[in-house]
This record gives structure tokens, C-alpha cells and sequence, in this order.
């Protein structure tokens, strides 16, 4: 049953080289669109707002009628929308298409998620969702530097034509395969006042802004840190092994939430991650810089699905909307670790100390993990209870 998620697993990975893939180009593109680094870099921070707008308010709409149109639309707009990055030729024509690519990406990471949840049965849900944030993880990590070298060799453009490739095959697999695609179930309400009647949710959408900003956010900074602490030389390799740690923590974690429980499993990840918070704050040393960039990936990856499970177990008809605001939370709060980072450098702050910092905003993260778990357990226990009220009426009659 779960060989049906991989086109869904392969749409996901188009997503993962989109999200980042530019950073690595931005100088290119600037010189070739005569314009600044700075200027480019709006491109990101459009991605991101239209990532989180659309995200939070077309993915209900998306899926009414057919969730496999939802899914086309969505990958075609994505897909076109890069296609019209690769081709541009000048700057106004480079936001906008930024901005649309990041609205068909907002819309199909929710839908994506709430199909996978819906193909296979309950048992499985963990995993299924997992396979998706293993899709992103993977295209961030494999692709994102495949697609940095086409751009060094051949032109920045080509890039993009990386991602439309990916994209484009994807799309050919969700054509062939999305008549396996149930319908997503849909909760009444505005996605807005599913999150905010829910504290377990709203809590979990803070939680994943919170984890944006300290795991992702602080990965922006890896190479800085690594030279301010005299580890300069193990830089790339500290890249590397946090990306295998994200791809072996996406990959393994489906299975841990379905056999243990992501309520047990989220105050866990995250103290966890703020140990290895820990370690690149106090302890200079290349093997613990490794082994702590290793379980950072590792656990600030995992958390992204657990999270999921955990907010979505007792209410599956939202999961379309949760996911939605749970991912713009997470990308949101990466652009605001991001600018944090690069406002406590411009007030002269060394890199080397910005894992202080990030300690500091995890410690918040393992609190709302803990509220987040316990409240989930009274869900599925309030859940069970209604559930069990029609058969004790009936046997009493």
C-alpha cells in the first residue's frame, strides 16, 4: 500500500530543490539579470510569502472535486512558473514567477500530505507522511547541490531546468497513477478557525515557526560558524553530513510514529535537537561538530512529519488544512531565523555564537513539544470517548 505514495514522494523532491536550490546561484542570476544579490534575494523571501498565503488558503479549495486535479494544478503551476524563472529576462518577471512557484508549492506540499495520509490505512499513516518530508528532505539535500554545479558549469538557467525536469516527471507520474488518489476528507470551518478553535494546533503551528527558525534558520549559517569556530576546513562536510542525518531522520521516522506514537516522539526529537545545539555552542571539536550536525538533520527533519501525525491523529479531516499552516509556519519562521542570524552579524556579533542563540529559542521548542504531546493524548482520548457513546447507548437499550 505504501508503493502507491512515491509519486507523491517524487513531487516532493521537485519541492525540496525549489525551496533552496537558489541560494547557491543568487550571483549568477544577479549578473545576468544586471541587477544586485540583494534584489534576487527578494526571490526567496516571495517564495516564502507566497508559499505561506497560498498554502493556508487555496489548499481546501484545491482538492474539492478531485484531489488528483488538485495535485496536477498545483505541480502544473509550480512547474510553469520555474519553467518562466529559468527564462527570464529581467528582474520583474523573476519575482513573479517566484511568487507563483511558490503558491503551487504552498498548495501542493498540504495536498501532497493529506493524499498520502488518505492512500493507506491508519496503521500506516505515520509512515505515509514521513515519505513526503522524505521527498523534500532528499531533493534538498541531493538536489540542491547537483543543481549549484549544473549552474557553475552550464548557466544558473539550466538550474531551474533541473527542477522543471524533476517536476515535469512527477507530474507524468501523478497523471498515470492519481485515479488511486481518494478524495481528501474536508472539516467545515475556515482554515483559520480550524487552527485557532484547536490550543493543541495553534501550539503546534508556533512550535513549527519555532523549529523554522532555530533548525533552519541556523543551517543558513553552517559554513560562517564552522570558519568563526577554526573548523573552516570541515565546513562542506558539516553541510553533507547534516543532509544525510535530514534524509536518514525522514526515512526512519515513519515507521518510529506509527509503532511508538508522535505525541511520545516530538519532546524527544526536540531535546535532541537542542543537545545538539549544545554541542556546536560549547564544544569546538570536528568529531562532536559531526555528530551533532549528523542528529541536528536527523531530528530537525523527523520532526516535521511527527509534528504532522501528531496534530492530524484525532482529526484526519483537517489534515489538509494543518499541513498547510504547519509548513508556512516552518518556512516562515526559517526566513526569520535567516534574518536574525544576518541582523545579530551586522551588529557585530561573532558567528560562532549564534548556537547560543538557537539553544536559547530550542529550549522554547522543547516546551511546546510537551504541551503539544499532552494535548494531543487528551484529544484521542476525547475522541475515543464519543466514539464509544453510541455503542454503550445502544447496549443499554
Amino acid at each position: 500500500m505504501i508503493r502507491r505514495v512515491w509519486p507523491l514522494v517524487a513531487a516532493a523532491v521537485s519541492l525540496g530543490i525549489d525551496a533552496y536550490v537558489l541560494a547557491g546561484v543568487l550571483p549568477q542570476i544577479a549578473d545576468s539579470l544586471a541587477t544586485t544579490v540583494g534584489a534576487i534575494g527578494l526571490g526567496v523571501t516571495a517564495f516564502t510569502a507566497a508559499y505561506a498565503l497560498a498554502g493556508t488558503t487555496l489548499a481546501k479549495r484545491a482538492t474539492r472535486g478531485s484531489t488528483k486535479h488538485g495535485l496536477l494544478f498545483s505541480l502544473g503551476l509550480f512547474n510553469v512558473a520555474n519553467l518562466i524563472t529559468a527564462l527570464s529576462p529581467d528582474l520583474t518577471v523573476f519575482l513573479g514567477s517566484r511568487v507563483l512557484s511558490g503558491a503551487g508549492a504552498g498548495v501542493l506540499t498540504a495536498v501532497a500530505t493529506a493524499a498520502a495520509a488518505a492512500l493507506v490505512s491508519e496503521q500506516h499513516r505515520g509512515r505515509a507522511m514521513a515519505m513526503v518530508t522524505f521527498g523534500l528532505s532528499t531533493g534538498t539535500v541531493a538536489g540542491v547541490p547537483i543543481g549549484m554545479l549544473i549552474g557553475e558549469q552550464i548557466g544558473w538557467r539550466w538550474t531551474m531546468g533541473l527542477v522543471v525536469a524533476v517536476g515535469v516527471i512527477s507530474m507524468a507520474a501523478l497523471a498515470s497513477r492519481g485515479s488511486e488518489i481518494p478524495a481528501i476528507p474536508d472539516e467545515p470551518g475556515s482554515g483559520a478557525s480550524v487552527v485557532v478553535r484547536s490550543p493543541q494546533v495553534l501550539l503546534g503551528v508556533l512550535l513549527a515557526f519555532v523549529l523554522g527558525v532555530t533548525s533552519l534558520g541556523l543551517y543558513t549559517y553552517m559554513l560562517p560558524m564552522a570558519a568563526d569556530r577554526g573548523l573552516g576546513p570541515w565546513g562542506f562536510a558539516l553541510i553533507w553530513v547534516w543532509g544525510i542525518g535530514g534524509v536518514l531522520g525522514s526515512m526512519l521516522i515513519g515507521r518510529q510514529i506509527d509503532a511508538v506514537g508522535s505525541r511520545k516522539l516530538l519532546p524527544v526529537l526536540a531535546a535532541a535537537l537542542l543537545a545538539s545545539f549544545a554541542a556546536v555552542a560549547f564544544l569546538p571539536q570536528p568529531v562532536v561538530w559531526l555528530a551533532a550536525a549528523l542528529v541536528w538533520g536527523a531530528t530537525g527533519w523527523a520532526s516535521v512529519p511527527t509534528l504532522q501525525d501528531a496534530l492530524t491523529r484525532s482529526r484526519p479531516k483537517a489534515t489538509t488544512t494543518i499541513v498547510a499552516f504547519q509548513m508556512a509556519a516552518m518556512y516562515l519562521g526559517s526566513a526569520v531565523g535567516s534574518a536574525v542570524g544576518t541582523a545579530l552579524l551586522g551588529a557585530g556579533a561573532p558567528a560562532g555564537d549564534l548556537p547560543f542563540w538557537a539553544f536559547g529559542a530550542q529550549i522554547v521548542a522543547v516546551v511546546l513539544a510537551v504541551l503539544v504531546g499532552a494535548l494531543g493524548r487528551r484529544a484521542v482520548q476525547s475522541r475515543d470517548a464519543e466514539a464509544r457513546e453510541p455503542e454503550v447507548c445502544a447496549s443499554s437499550s
